[in-house]
């Protein structure tokens, strides 16, 4: 071998470990990347397509997410954040921290389907309230139900540091309006602890100390697949159910936008599609991904969905949450 044959050979090793080499370091919520989470298969089925490392560096919910992107600004080593939801996205893209995307997202199942420059949808569901058929003979079937039955021990989650407990906020302020405040001092009496996040609360509900928690409706698919356990139900809300729909986008000083962009682009692929339902207990936004366990189908699917206009919460969710306190603590 020549020495001009041997250094270009050097200089391609050189190359191809280079790019081995590197990391994309997403931003997510706990639990998506715990070891009972959807994060590792996710992280090995990307990291065999990109010969990269994945790295998930984990906060307390998309709210902690968004929180923490902010205050490290354009300094953030962040390249993808992974688990916002329709609740902060107004505030996110108000940030002027994130890239637009090049995804084609026209094949998303969401409902009335996906158009955003900035987001790609990755799973989706809705709030309820889940309790125990074998506790509970008298089942709320409203939000109501669940706000004004004083004799019902609920737990909800914080909606300053908990995805969960922004929506029921949403939720609360969708049914009663300008009522809410009466409303959550209503529930204040009945509620056993308003807890950090969605994982202390349920854990909590799951040890007895509630007759009801908010969590999501897919809840029980994962006590039925996992357990083989049918008894956790979710509540019916003849009001509508308030849905979430949890997104990606990447920041526009992401240190490594080549792989980003390919992550964004692997959202909507089978490698993370299928991991969906049965890793993260929600329902994908993809059907090119296997079958859903009965656990999934066979759950009640909500006839009218609640929304407000992402715009109105972006510029009212600090005064709603202020509302909450005030009512919460008199």
């Amino acid at each position: 071998m020549s020495f001009k044959s041997f250094a270009l050979s050097a200089t391609a090793l050189l190359s191809c470990s280079l790019v081995s080499a590197q990391t994309l370091n997403v931003y997510t919520y706990d639990s998506f990347a715990s070891e009972w989470g959807p994060g590792p298969k996710i992280k090995a089925n990307f990291e065999a397509e990109c010969g990269c490392e994945l790295n998930f560096v984990t906060l307390d919910s998309s709210v902690g997410i968004l929180s923490r992107v902010q205050l490290e600004g354009d300094a953030s080593e962040a390249d993808v954040l992974l688990g916002l939801d329709l609740n902060v996205m107004e505030a996110a893209k108000k940030s002027g921290l994130l890239a637009k995307h090049s995804v084609d997202t026209s094949a998303v199942t969401t409902p009335g389907g996906w158009d955003d420059s900035y987001f790609v949808p990755f799973d989706q569901g809705y709030f309820a309230f889940i309790y125990d058929s074998e506790k509970l003979d008298n089942p709320p079937a409203s939000l109501k139900d669940v706000v004004e039955n004083q004799d019902l021990k609920v737990i909800y989650q914080d909606p300053r540091t908990s995805t969960p407990g922004l929506g029921l906020l949403l939720w609360m302020k969708s049914v009663y309006g300008d009522q809410a405040a009466d409303a959550w001092a209503k529930l204040a009496d009945h509620t056993v602890t308003v807890t950090k996040g969605w994982y202390d609360g349920y854990s909590l509900f799951l040890k007895g100390e509630a007759d009801v928690v908010l969590s999501y409706t897919t809840s029980p698919a994962y006590h039925i697949v996992a357990e083989g356990e049918h008894k956790y139900k979710a509540a019916e809300s003849s009001e509508g159910f308030y849905p979430q729909i949890e997104v990606a986008a990447m920041l526009e000083s992401a240190p490594n936008k080549a792989l980003a962009e390919q992550f964004m682009q692997f959202i909507l692929e089978p490698g993370f599609q299928n991991v969906v339902a049965t890793g993260n207990w929600m329902y994908p936004v993809m059907e090119n991904v296997n079958p859903l366990p009965e656990a999934f189908t066979s759950q009640p699917q909500p006839t009218k969905v609640l929304t407000l206009d992402a715009e109105q919460v972006a510029q009212n969710r600090q005064a709603w949450v202020n509302e909450w306190l005030e009512a919460t603590t008199r």
